[in-house]
């Protein structure tokens, strides 16, 4: 595990400084997206409409057991490749921070605040259409910078430090089996009737992969509200203890109340998708007027936290 705080630490430094580059993503697309693909041809293989439920929980089963031993196998053997080349856990690094998401998820959400304040609320409902599911023409000024916030609170746990967790503990074959999970569970795991029963072990096993990770989050939100000027730690873990099993998610209600706690916000609440509507949980004690402002402040401690992740990780590898 030593060697892997290694390849973590680098790959978080990677990654923070280049993300992964367009003139690559242009030219072999992305991991996440070769992930994708494989789950949509399983999901037309085996996702048979007129089957019985029972039968369509198996054919889930089997897809994801397939999915898994793919990017298992192909994994393992580029991580077994690369480690015997001289400087191969620096190349083993480069490759698991395409994984990773800290540049790609700052630039995101900061284009909401900025969206807003050139664009108005019409931008600034374009720009958070593209990072969230719900549907933003619901969504006011205030409904928008929450829908921001949260968005970034939820996807550093499964896009940064759940992913840092699985690379500290299995390596390149280790991130990259947590994020074929992730991406199943995106794709799949939702109470569709088309996947409702499909999606069922997806949604389960991403559920357990990502429970560390959500957990570790909450701290690191904590420790990033502590260096933050106008953030408060206490009121971070305060409103993770009292919010965070509320919320229908098991693992998304730790973050978010950790941010909500940190900003003074309450954030998650009832929410719109498509044309239904969710009763979820408020998380925080604090006011729902969010605003731009809040979204600067948000991005402030994010950054933070990602910085703590990094010293952790270079601290315990230089240690171990």
């Amino acid at each position: 595990m030593d060697a892997h705080l290694s390849v973590l630490a680098a790959a978080l430094i990677i990654e923070a400084a280049i993300g992964y580059p367009d003139a690559l993503l242009a030219r072999i697309g992305h991991p996440v997206v070769w992930f994708g693909a494989l789950i949509d041809r399983l999901d037309r293989m085996l996702n048979h409409d007129d089957a019985e439920p029972w039968r369509r929980r198996l054919a889930g089963v089997l897809a994801l057991a397939i999915l898994l031993t793919v990017v298992g196998v192909a994994a393992a053997a580029v991580a077994a490749a690369v480690r015997v080349l001289p400087g191969g856990w620096l190349l083993e690094a480069a490759l698991a921070s395409a994984l990773l998401a800290q540049r790609s998820l700052y630039d995101h959400v900061f284009e909401v605040a900025h969206a807003l304040r050139l664009g108005g609320l019409e931008g600034g409902r374009a720009a958070v259409g593209r990072i969230v599911g719900r549907n933003p023409a619901t969504l006011d000024e205030h409904g928008v910078c929450r829908a921001g916030i949260e968005s970034l609170a939820e996807n550093f746990s499964d896009g940064i430090v759940a992913p840092a967790v699985w690379l500290a503990i299995g390596g390149l074959p280790g991130i990259a089996l947590y994020k074929a999970i992730n991406t199943a569970d995106s794709m799949i795991g939702h109470r569709t009737p088309r996947h409702k029963s499909f999606g069922w072990a997806a949604a389960r096993l991403d559920d357990l992969v990502n429970l560390p990770g959500s957990r570790l989050s909450a701290l690191l939100i904590a420790a990033g509200a502590r260096l933050t000027p106008g953030a408060d730690a206490g009121a971070a873990l305060a409103s993770v203890r009292r919010d965070a099993r509320r919320h229908r998610s098991p693992n998304a209600g730790w973050p978010e109340a950790a941010m909500a706690g940190a900003l003074d916000l309450r954030l998650g609440g009832p929410r719109t998708y498509g044309a239904t509507r969710i009763m979820d949980a408020w998380m925080g004690p604090g006011r729902t007027a969010a605003t731009p402002a809040d979204i600067d402040r948000a991005l402030a401690v994010y950054v933070r936290a990602c910085a703590v992740l990094l010293g952790a990780a270079v601290v315990l590898a230089a240690l171990l």
